[in-house]
C-alpha cells in the first residue's frame, strides 16, 4: 500500500494561496485531494493521472485550484488560490487505481492537513 504525506496547510485570509503537497511513497494510476469541513461529508476537490497528466476538478474550485505532480518526486501539489472561506477544511490526498471522483474508488489516504480561510 502506498504511504502518503500531506503538508502545506495553514490559516490564509480569504483571496490568499496555499499551495499543499503529497508526497507518495510508490505510484498509481491516479492521485486525488478530497476536503472535509466540520459536520460535512469528505468531497472531491481534484483528481490526476499520474502518467498522463490528465486533471479533473470539483465545479467548486474550477479555476481557482490547480493539480499537478513531479514525478521525479513523487509528488502531487494542490495549488490554491482565491481562497473563500468556504475552502476551511482538512485536506487528504489518496491514491486510486482509476480517475474518478467517489471517495470510495480510492484505496490509500493520507493523515490530512487542516487549510482554515478567514474572512
Amino acid at each position: 500500500q502506498v504511504q502518503l504525506v500531506e503538508s502545506g496547510g495553514g490559516l490564509v485570509q480569504a483571496g490568499g494561496s496555499l499551495r499543499l503537497s503529497c508526497a507518495a511513497s510508490g505510484r498509481s494510476y491516479a492521485m486525488g485531494w478530497f476536503r472535509q469541513a466540520p459536520g460535512k461529508e469528505r468531497e472531491f476537490v481534484a483528481t490526476i493521472i499520474w502518467s498522463a497528466g490528465w486533471t479533473y476538478y470539483a465545479d467548486s474550485v474550477k479555476g481557482r485550484f490547480t493539480i499537478y505532480r513531479d514525478n521525479s518526486k513523487n509528488t502531487v501539489y494542490l495549488q490554491m488560490n482565491s481562497l473563500k472561506p468556504e475552502d476551511t477544511a482538512v485536506y487528504y490526498c489518496a491514491t486510486s487505481a482509476r480517475l474518478g471522483r467517489d471517495s470510495h474508488d480510492y484505496d490509500s489516504w493520507g493523515q490530512g492537513t487542516q487549510v482554515t480561510v478567514s474572512s
